[in-house]
């Protein structure tokens, strides 16, 4: 495999990924009542969740160039 093939599927792992953490059936088990330092649970997880998303992609390309 070449480096730029090994690249796209990190990259589209990282896509499904994605999709598996912002689906239904996960986001239901972060819609509570409490709050994480004063933030609801659900919007603490969603932004969580996407800084670490964009943390893995900026690895992913980084580390491929």
């Amino acid at each position: 495999m070449t480096h730029r093939a090994i690249h796209a599927q990190r990259l589209v792992a990282l896509f499904m990924l994605g999709c598996l953490v912002f689906s239904y059936p996960l986001l239901s088990l972060f819609n509570v009542g409490g709050t994480v330092a004063g933030i609801p649970v659900l919007f603490a997880y969603l932004f969580g969740a996407w800084a670490a998303l964009i943390g893995l992609m900026i690895l992913v390309v980084e580390r491929s160039t």
